[in-house]
């Protein structure tokens, strides 16, 4: 058996590609899909299936343009509803691919439709099963089963399908059985998700804290509905293109360079000025009134997090590679309504005679002596919940960023503002969401938790967290 697993970080996102004498399958593809197609030639295989295990939220998958590209048949699962051309499958269905039988199984809870794929070489009958379990099964944690209130289920509906999924079918399996999911820590599909990239079923059932022998339903219920991070606005968008099928990457309209005349007039017009510059840079010098979302980081999750859907975007960036890899990355959640790019960045803003605005940053040490030292400094903690419980700034708030336009009256416009996340990436999001709400004295926590934990500051663990 051929076997490669493709890994996307910026999206947590594991996709694969099986093969056998001359054939392959691929699994939950990523938008952008060249990749699979150069793969599979290299090997000499071609492309025969293309599966889903379900109708993804988090992001658009490619299984349309790799079967434009290809000729493959598109496989979902019976219940997804999708609106073209594919392969509605059932419990029990099998598809050869030379000598790999795939075998579906019917694994609702995360979605009505998800399934999951097992793939048995039978050339190779002593090597272990592969499971493609989607977001059914993840390592450290199974899917959350709060994303289809939409669709007229409750969370509490779609965790008991969830249960009999996991402990009526993939617990029977075989330990060595080997399970490959469709994300990693960082996805928003779970809340507790290893960076782990495979493992199998009899280590899940040791260390998984959802799939545990012997645990009653009702338990079970209560464990999984418990906490579950935020749901981004672009999620349900994106789970509808994935049932239409996105259009072709080469229909979306490249963006154009807009000077900083026209750039001013397009956000008094309600258009995002998307910064894609890292935080430092942003802090250094940026437009009033732009929104730093650096791609070092989980920036497709954020930017749909926080920008409403079909919002008009204009891109700032240092040069055209990273315009064209930030249309990408947006593109890959969905996200086509980026109409241009700051001409010039920065200094073409200036040279358009428009201010530069520059905001302070304050290292770990700075802020723990002017805290010691009794300064009012207002430490705004804009981790998620369960972060800020494992460990804070005595006497920080926390809000966390995705709730944090939520909470805007909240904020305090006396005084400094010391902003802190984990690393500093999300705090200097918040940095520029703040400013676009008028709130000044805004100072970056570099480094964050991290920074601060390891220079020794006494970091306080609380079991309540302020909202």
């Amino acid at each position: 058996m051929f076997f490669k697993q493709f890994y996307l970080g910026c999206l947590a996102h594991g996709s694969y590609l099986v093969g056998s004498k001359g054939e392959a399958a691929v699994v939950d593809p990523q938008r952008d899909v060249d990749q699979y197609i150069e793969e599979a030639e290299k090997n000499g295989l071609k492309i025969k299936y293309i599966l889903e295990t379900h109708l993804h939220a988090d992001f658009v998958s490619g299984h349309r343009e790799l079967a434009a590209k290809t000729g493959a048949q598109i496989i979902f699962g019976a219940k997804a509803g999708a609106l073209f051309d594919h392969i509605a499958a059932k419990d029990g269905d099998t598809f050869d691919v030379g000598s790999i039988k795939l075998r579906i199984l019917e694994t609702p809870g995360h979605t009505p439709e998800s399934i999951c794929i097992l793939a048995d070489d039978l050339d190779e009958e002593a090597s272990p099963s592969k499971l493609f379990t989607g977001d059914t099964l993840f390592i450290g944690d199974v899917g959350r089963p709060d994303l289809v209130a939409v669709r007229g289920f409750s969370q509490e509906q779609m965790a008991s399908m969830l249960y009999d999924s996991l402990y009526d079918k993939l617990a029977k399996l075989a330990d060595e059985t080997e399970i490959y999911p469709a994300h990693g820590a960082g996805s928003l599909c779970g809340k507790n998700l290893s960076d782990e990239r495979s493992s199998t079923i009899g280590k899940q059932k040791l260390f998984n804290y959802a799939f545990k022998p012997g645990t009653a339903k009702q338990d079970f219920i209560k464990l999984v509905t418990t906490d579950q991070p935020e749901v981004p606005a672009y999620f349900p968008k994106d789970v509808e293109l994935n049932r239409q099928g996105p259009v072709q990457l080469s229909e979306i309209v490249r963006p154009r360079p807009i000077n900083g005349v026209e750039v001013n007039k397009e956000m008094q017009r309600g258009t995002v000025l998307l910064d894609v510059r890292s935080g430092q840079e942003f802090a250094s010098g940026h437009v009033k009134g732009s929104l730093n979302i650096g791609l070092s980081g989980q920036f497709a999750s954020w930017a749909g997090t926080l920008i409403p859907v079909e919002t008009p975007i204009i891109l700032l960036a240092n040069d055209e590679e990273s315009i064209e890899e930030a249309v990408m990355r947006l593109a890959r959640i969905g996200i086509e309504s980026v109409i241009g790019y700051l001409e010039g960045g920065v200094i073409g803003w200036s040279n358009a005679g428009f201010e530069i605005v520059e905001t302070p940053v304050i290292t770990v040490d700075e802020l723990r002596s002017e805290l010691d030292e009794g300064e009012k400094i207002f430490v705004l903690d804009v981790r998620r919940v369960g972060e800020y419980a494992g460990g804070h700034v005595d006497g920080a708030k926390n809000i966390p960023l995705a709730e944090l336009s939520k909470h805007i009256t909240e904020i305090p416009r006396d005084g400094q503002i010391a902003l802190i996340c984990a690393s500093g990436y999300r705090s200097s999001i918040a940095k520029s969401l703040l400013e676009r709400e008028g709130v000044t004295n805004l100072m970056n926590v570099l480094g964050g938790m991290k920074a601060w934990n390891s220079s020794n500051a006494e970091a306080t663990v609380s079991t309540t967290c302020s909202q």
